[in-house]
């Protein structure tokens, strides 16, 4: 499977005897599927049959569906529903409060079902069910090309993710190289370090067991305060996760954006780790693409 994009744009028309219409279907990422639609009057039916066809073709992004609709080539007549306007003035005028001014009548048209379109009121049943599975169909028509615009955007997203991903490996064996990494230099390290502690026992006036043994306890935390090759290990762990997942593809941005977290966090640890200026401008650098890959993913259902 490919990755998809959680953002999109499609359009699709149909037409159904003298009816004709057209769905337009935006998206953009979220961090979960919020589905909006937008139906005319007469259309409510439509709701949630088009709510569950969004759903099966998408399972992250906010997602805007738009069903304009036309009589032959002209807006349908409206009808005024008078009993239901006159039913929402007395219930207006029953709630009168201070400070608070009359609906008005613009307000009170816009409400659905005040205005009814003609026709739609006076189709025959059978008619209005093949118009609406009509209607359903151009919405999975819109969908297909829906999916297929995020998977192109998708393929894109891939490339890049896979750069971001080169870059990291580069940096994780650029790291490994170091001079501080060197076997050479981790013995000359703990060799001055050892030296110190000497240098301290030798200043005292008697044996201090007590003593001893936490300056052995400090020696044995420096050696693992400054020790990065366990987070070098888990950057490549977490590297080979990210490649899986791009390999698998599907709605995999979630579990991308995790480990994103966790590349994060090893880079922050690195840093904090390194006594070697090298070792920190490569972590240093590390944040920056794994930002870069970070913004990436959030695109990605």
């Amino acid at each position: 499977m490919s990755l998809l994009s959680m953002t999109g744009f499609a359009r699709a028309q149909g037409r159904f005897d003298r009816w004709a219409w057209t769905w337009e279907i935006r998206a953009v990422n979220g961090k979960g599927l919020d589905v909006r639609l937008r139906l005319p009057p007469g259309t409510d039916s439509l709701d949630q049959p088009a709510r569950r066809l969004i759903g099966e073709r998408a399972t992250r992004g906010s997602v805007s569906a738009t069903l304009n609709v036309e009589t032959d080539g002209q807006a349908p007549a409206w009808r005024l529903n008078e009993p239901l306007l006159r039913q929402l003035l007395d219930l207006a005028a029953s709630l009168d409060a201070p400070g608070v001014e009359p609906p008005r009548l613009d307000g009170l048209l816009a409400l659905r079902g005040v205005l009814e379109p003609v026709a739609e009121a006076e189709e025959d049943p059978a008619r209005r069910a093949a118009r609406e599975a009509a209607h359903l169909t151009t919405l999975a028509e819109a969908l297909d090309a829906f999916t297929a615009a995020r998977a192109e955007e998708g393929t894109r997203l891939a490339h890049a993710l896979r750069a971001h991903l080169d870059q990291i490996e580069t940096l994780i064996r650029a790291a490994r190289e170091t001079e501080a990494l060197r076997p050479e230099s981790q013995r000359e390290r703990l060799r001055r370090q050892v030296s110190d502690l000497l240098d301290a026992l030798s200043e005292r006036a008697g044996p201090d067991r007590a003593f001893d043994d936490r300056l052995a306890q400090e020696l044995a935390l420096l050696a693992i305060k400054t020790d990065v090759r366990e987070e070098l290990d888990r950057l490549d762990a977490h590297l080979a996760s990210a490649r899986a997942l791009l390999d698998k593809g599907g709605p995999v941005g979630r579990r991308l954006e995790f480990l994103s977290q966790e590349f994060n966090r090893e880079a922050n640890t690195l840093c904090s780790k390194a006594q070697d200026p090298a070792l920190t401008r490569i972590g240093l650098d590390l944040k920056v693409v794994i930002d870069q890959f970070r913004e990436q993913i959030l695109n990605i259902e």
